[in-house]
């Protein structure tokens, strides 16, 4: 199911392969976000055509719209959207928590308003999981209790408890054919409580495991920090995913750290604002540095947009409002990150990856608007 490849001597960066029942996904790899069945602005060939290895659903978004009976009747999540590589479902507990209006926490589950149309729902760890059965992702996620950042240590004690007790349920429950199980470890910024949590998430015995609980408004040095202490507390067997990371230099710190999966909303989000990523950091295009600039957006990109367009031409169709910009702008965004894992298992593979993380981190340039925008993410 996951065979490690390869550990890094002088990091904990790792290389391997998961096996799963579309495909198999070499790590560490970066997964494409599509919420609603759909990476915004792209379709399987674009997809495709980026190496995307692997992408995301979710939960709580597809259950409402359009619906288990419509999926259900579709056959599957990957039929109803064209996709025949593996899909990992978030379980739908971030965005009850996030998004819901009035949500109330009650033991076996979490009662709430849908954000779209204030209807009374409820979702807990038996309805998680039956919907990502419905959905017959190759990866579903255990349905846990994610607290913000900051939250005192009670409240995410409470959560830690939670989440234990519903992965167990979780774990119970029926699964699609194949499907992979990821628990995940909370615990908040109090090492202890992670300890707790990836103690007792881990000898519940899944398939993989997440890091859950960051990305939630805490500073980034304390994020890295939980990171590197939480990673050497799951089996080195298994894989192990950060959920809702990050930036490219935030996930070449959290290769270093031993981490395998990563997801993240940047790349395609700040495209829709104009912002391209390259391996020297982040732009903006929409600037008249670029009105007459007839290059591509980085060089050295395989990727369609920097092979057939210029940065002046994707600064036009941004300040003109093109839906065309913002989709080749997310072609490069997606394919940069897609890149940057291929780049990072090279130099795995090659033994060479401490000196590629120190030249990487030391040419990335973060600008203030971008950091602004990370955090507006996490919101």
């Amino acid at each position: 199911m996951f065979e490690l490849l390869q550990t890094d001597s002088a990091t904990s960066a790792r290389r391997g392969w998961l096996q799963t029942a579309h495909g198999n996904v070499e790590t560490p790899i970066f997964m494409p976000v599509g919420t609603r069945a759909t990476v915004k602005t792209l379709d399987r060939a674009d997809l495709k055509a980026l190496q995307s290895q692997i992408i995301l659903g979710n939960t709580y978004h597809l259950n409402l719209r359009p619906g288990m009976e419509t999926i259900r009747a579709a056959g599957g999540l990957h039929a109803f959207m064209g996709w025949d590589l593996p899909i990992l479902t978030d379980s739908g507990g971030f965005q009850v928590f996030s998004l819901a209006k009035m949500a109330k926490i009650q033991e076996d589950g979490v009662a709430f308003q849908s954000h779209i149309d204030g209807a009374s729902l409820f979702l807990g760890p038996r309805e998680a999981m039956a919907i990502q059965r419905n959905l017959a992702s190759d990866i579903a996620m255990v349905f846990d209790d994610c607290p913000p950042y900051p939250a005192e240590r009670e409240q995410v004690l409470g959560a830690v408890e939670r989440t234990t007790r519903w992965a167990r349920e979780c774990r119970d429950q029926p699964r699609a054919e194949g499907q992979l199980v990821f628990g995940i470890i909370q615990g908040g910024c109090y090492r202890d409580l992670r300890e707790q949590s990836a103690r007792e998430i881990t000898a519940i015995d899944f398939d993989g495991y997440a890091i859950g609980g960051l990305s939630v408004g805490e500073p980034e040095p304390e994020m890295l920090r939980m990171a590197e202490l939480t990673a050497p507390m799951l089996p080195t067997d298994r894989p192990r995913y950060a959920m809702g990371l990050g930036t490219p230099v935030q996930l070449v710190e959290l290769v270093a750290r031993g981490v395998d999966m990563f997801d993240c909303v940047l790349p395609t989000r700040l495209a829709r604002n104009g912002t391209a990523f390259t391996f020297g950091g982040a732009i903006s295009l929409k600037g008249a540095a670029y009105r007459e600039d007839f290059g591509p957006i980085e060089g050295g990109c395989d990727c369609f947009t920097c092979q057939n367009h210029t940065r002046a031409y994707l600064r036009h169709l941004l300040n003109v409002d093109e839906i065309l910009g913002l989709r080749l702008l997310t072609i490069h965004n997606l394919r940069c990150y897609l890149r940057l894992m291929e780049v990072v298992r090279g130099h795995l593979k090659a033994g060479t990856f401490g000196e590629f993380r120190a030249a990487f981190h030391a040419n990335y340039r973060v600008t203030s608007r971008v950091e602004e925008q990370r955090k507006n993410a996490q919101k």
